[in-house]
């Protein structure tokens, strides 16, 4: 048998397989494909799934083939291509070939090979849709022409027709076909049933059966038992006789039929969908589902026990499912679901935004009457049960409801109670049955029928989050701030920030000494007073984690707004203690059959273990439960078969399936792409390649579906490929390709060693060659050593000649270029700065101070009637004035300030970290050397003084242009005012 066989095999005998019973219909997960997921077309005739793994899909426009990720398309435009894009019926024969009917009577072999062979129609067979075809034990293979009678098929004979008898109701033929176990071929119409003998005569059923007239077909279970489908009854066939196994109510139209390995019925019908019988009764699809409507026209169970349902609306598939939901559809109040709880006596509440639920004996879920006071429903927060059975919940600007056990109000907390406004998040009772809910204003404490703010210095007063009584009844409470626990009569205070960055904390649980707390920045543990962290740098695959529920079989469940995690009390131990790096994580989500990936928090209990074991947990889309006890029973499903998909060689596809070895020429880039063929979580197949002649071990690859190799070096290889489930163990079905990679003709034996001699002939010739050649070079070279060293000296003593010209020019450009610069900042008449360099200095000790806080003051000062000294006296005079009233500003000045000549008789002084009142000293003791300078420039009696503004930098000082009009006002004033004087600005 092949390989795909044996992997069907192994999976019957697996623990998953080997379940006494399937759960109930709504349980399954539920996946829909139509055109607009790749079909090419939404009716589909026909499923069949070949031993590699492989689904293959008969559509109106072309046979598909699906891996679990991809639909390829197979028809008249494709290499190979189809005769006919019509696709009537399909069939896997013993050597997992693929037979294909079409439309136009014409059938097609694909061999387990990928070899591909058509029989065409023949003038005297109909070109018409082939329906339906069966193989019997002697390997002919039976076909139903629409409305035209049978015929088989043999590879050695063709194709041999047997038209129906005018009698028979053949012209009215229905889609079934089957050959029973003495090789009797039964044939549905809509209008009885009609049977191929092994006499070859066509009849009608056997009148004693009783099917009557109607809509009537066959069906071959898996057990290879023959059952007879006629209106609303199902028949088997025991030693030829009919046995009525079951009778369904109303008018049904049954199209479709399919025995799993379970045992159940499911069955398509023309118009209400798919029912299952099963151990649960007789089962309907829940309503709402929006699925593909019209005829049920193909049923297929694949080797992972998903039943594909093919309708002419589209394609869908029920899946077994880890995790079970409860949704609107189940009675829930509504599907935004913030709080589940089991109270002492196992019943299970649910608080949602819509209100209370609690689930009843059948497994559906009635409200319970929770109005407030405007009549509407209360948005349940959090729930919690004191020791007298009565039942606490908190709400969303509601307070805090007191229920009896019977669901019954028994007080309504609010504001006339002194309960502070806003939502309540979390409710925890202590040992002693003392009621402490969680605020947006702090704690409160519930005693009977008093409510008190809990006032111990160091409470928090804003939003609460979590609350939690550990074993020695403390109180640990969490806040968007970090976490506080009330420790009797005081508070301790846990800052989870320095660690990882931790602030909103949104649930507890204590396990042994451990208090475990969940946060935006992932799981904290608090043990012996030690603050531990496990989070994304830890490997959790989220930040922000809810609520952590350990099951009593060693697992650790986690709620996130991205799925369910799932890992183990040991790593996540090992990990805090620092013994290991990182955690592994398995995350749940819809695909596993969760309402909603995003679980909710920051309400209380968000998650809970239940006392049968289950682990329930609230999202965004209903409440979401899985057994942990089936956990092991999906982790030991078989890993997936792995197949190659196609092959590339420098970017142009070739034929590698068959046999033979593919040769691929030298030098050339190879891709090869893969799929693991599981159904289930196809997008999270792990892959592992192994190429012997190149690697000398598994090379894992992780989701990545393809592999390249360029320029492998000539030789034989042989490409593996594993595939596993995440967590599971690598599958044993590997896909293998042979192939060979030729040499290019200088890589060939035969051209090495020819090239070889003709290498070694060359290098002796080249050796004599060479030597003779030497001894000739050596003469000249004797001679233009001679010639060149004389040459080298004289260019030594010319260079060193133009070195030392260089040099002294250097330093001539370097002085030159330091008197422009000087020249560009400096006054050339008084070698003071110029404005220039004072605008430079004065925008520096500007942003300086502003920087720094530093004072800083600015003199503008004018020579007072300068122009009557130049007028009076030439302007040589006044030159000679200028350069004298620039010494003696000099002099007067500090190494750290700056004095300038600003243009004409105008000067300024910067004076660095220098209050107002001593610049004005400075300018004091200024005028007291003009006043006592005799005879300035030389003349007798000439007495020169001036005026002058000052400021000092102020916060309104934005620039520095502002900072030197204030002290050119003050200039102003000064000489308003009688000159020889200094203004303050």
């Amino acid at each position: 048998m092949r390989l795909g066989v044996l992997w069907l095999l192994l999976w019957l005998a697996s623990p998953l397989a080997a379940q006494t019973s399937a759960p109930p219909l709504r349980d399954y997960a539920i996946d829909v494909w139509t055109s607009r997921n790749g079909l090419p077309h939404n009716s589909l005739r026909d499923i069949a799934q070949t031993p590699e793994g492989h689904l293959w899909f008969a559509t109106w426009e072309g046979l598909v083939r699906y891996n679990g990720l991809d639909f390829t398309v197979f028809d008249r435009s494709t290499r190979p291509g189809l005769r006919d894009n019509g696709i009537g019926a399909l069939l896997v024969d013993r050597q997992g070939g693929l037979w294909i009917t079409d439309s136009r009577g014409n059938v097609t072999y694909r061999s387990s090979a990928g070899q591909w062979r058509v029989w065409e129609h023949e003038a005297n067979t109909p070109e018409v849709l082939i329906q339906s075809m069966q193989m019997d034990s002697q390997g002919r293979l039976w076909l139903l022409y629409e409305g035209k009678g049978i015929a088989y098929l043999t590879p050695e004979t063709g194709i041999v027709y047997q038209p129906p008898p005018p009698d028979l109701p053949l012209a009215m033929s229905f889609t079934k076909l089957v050959v029973d176990a003495q090789d009797r071929v039964w044939i549905g119409t809509l209008d009885g049933l009609v049977l191929r003998d092994n006499d070859g005569e066509l009849k009608r059923a056997p009148a004693g059966w009783g099917v009557g007239k109607g809509l009537t077909w066959p069906y071959r279970a898996p057990d290879g038992a023959l059952w007879i489908v006629a209106g609303e009854r199902l028949y088997r066939v025991e030693d030829d006789r009919l046995v009525l196994v079951h009778s369904l109510p109303g008018q049904l139209h049954m199209t479709a039929m399919l025995q799993d390995r379970h045992g159940d019925i499911w069955l398509g019908t023309e118009n209400q969908g798919l029912l299952r019988i099963s151990s649960h009764g007789l089962e309907r699809l829940p309503a709402g589902l929006n699925l593909p409507g019209g005829r049920v026209v193909s049923l297929r169970e694949d080797a992972e026990g998903s039943i594909w349902v093919g309708a002419n609306g589209g394609l869908y598939r029920l899946r077994e499912t880890l995790f079970s939901s409860y949704t609107e559809r189940d009675g829930l109040s509504g599907d935004y679901v913030r709080t589940v709880f089991e109270d002492r006596d196992r019943r299970l509440w649910v608080g949602s935004a819509s209100g209370l639920d609690q689930q009843t004996a059948d497994g559906r879920f009635r409200p319970m009457v929770l109005h407030n006071r405007g009549g509407k429903a209360a948005s349940v927060l959090s729930l919690a049960q004191d020791p007298g059975g009565d039942l606490w919940v908190g709400t969303f600007g509601d307070g805090v409801y007191r229920l009896r056990a019977d669901g019954s109000l028994r007080h309504n907390y609010d504001a006339a109670d002194g309960m502070p406004g806003g939502n309540i998040r979390a409710i925890s009772v202590d040992p002693s049955g003392v009621v402490w809910a969680g605020t947006q204003k702090g704690v409160v404490r519930i005693d009977g029928d008093r409510v008190r703010v809990a006032n111990t210095p160091g409470m928090p007063n804003g939003l609460i989050t979590a609350l939690e009584h550990d074993h020695q009844g403390n109180l640990w409470i969490g806040t968007i701030e970090g976490i506080r626990v009330l420790r009797g009569d005081h508070v301790q205070s846990i800052d989870l920030a320095p660690m990882g960055g931790g602030r909103s904390v949104f649930g507890f649980h204590q396990i042994g000494e451990a208090m475990w707390i969940s946060s935006d920045r992932g799981l904290y543990r608090w043990y012996r007073n030690r603050l531990s962290r496990v989070g994304l740098e830890q490997g959790m695959p989220v930040d922000a984690v809810f609520q952590l529920v350990p099951d009593r079989l060693g697992n650790v469940w986690i709620s996130s707004n991205r799925g369910v995690l799932r890992t183990d009390m040991a790593t996540l131990n090992a990990v805090a203690d620092g013994r290991a790096p990182r955690v592994m994580v398995e995350r749940y989500n819809e695909i596993d059959g969760m309402a909603n990936a995003q679980a909710n928090g920051s309400s209380a209990p968000s998650a809970i273990l239940r006392q049968d074991g289950t682990f329930w947990v609230v999202t965004a889309g209903g409440l979401s439960t899985v057994d942990p006890q089936r956990l092991q029973r999906f982790r030991e499903r078989p890993a997936p078969p792995a197949a190659i998909e196609n092959v590339q060689v420098d970017g142009a596809q070739v034929h590698w399936e068959g046999p033979e070895r593919n040769l691929i020429p030298g030098g050339r880039r190879l891709a090869v792409s893969f799929v693991g063929l599981s159904y289930l979580m196809s997008d999270r197949i792990r892959y592992r390649t192994r190429l012997d002649g190149l690697d000398t071990s598994w090379v894992e690859r992780g989701p990545q579906r393809s592999v390249e190799f360029v320029g492998l070096p000539p030789g034989d290889y042989t490409l593996h490929v594993a595939a596993s489930h995440p967590g599971g163990a690598w599958g044993q079905q590997e896909a293998v390709w042979s192939f060979t990679v030729e040499p290019f003709w200088w890589q060939r034996h035969s051209v090495q060693a020819m090239i070889g001699l003709l290498l070694l002939g060359a290098l002796v010739a080249l050796y004599r060659f060479l030597l003779q050649q030497y001894k000739a070079n050596n003469l000249r070279l004797a001679r233009r050593v001679d010639e060149a060293t004389f040459d080298l000296q004289a260019q030594t003593v010319h260079l060193q000649a133009l070195n030392q010209e260089k040099t002294e020019l250097a330093e001539r450009l370097a002085r030159q270029a330091e008197a422009f610069e000087r020249q560009a900042r400096e006054d050339a008449l008084t070698g003071l700065a110029n404005r220039r360099g004072f605008d430079e200095t004065l925008a520096r000790d500007f942003a300086r101070s502003q920087r720094s806080g530093h004072p800083l003051s600015l003199v503008v000062l004018d020579i007072d009637h300068f122009k009557d000294v130049n007028d009076t006296y030439s302007h040589s005079i006044g030159d000679l004035v200028l350069k004298e009233v620039a010494e003696v500003i000099a002099a007067a000045c500090r190494d750290s300030d700056l004095p300038a000549r600003t243009g004409g008789e105008e000067f300024a002084l910067l004076l660095n970290d220098t209050r107002l009142e001593e610049a004005a000293q400075v300018c004091a003791r200024l005028r007291g050397l003009f006043h006592d300078h005799p005879d300035w420039a030389g003349v007798k009696g000439l007495r020169v003084t001036f005026s002058a503004g000052l400021v000092e930098l102020a916060a309104d000082d934005r620039t520095p242009a502002l900072l030197y009009q204030r002290a050119d006002r003050a200039l102003y004033r000064a000489k308003s005012d009688g000159r020889d004087r200094t203004s303050i600005g």
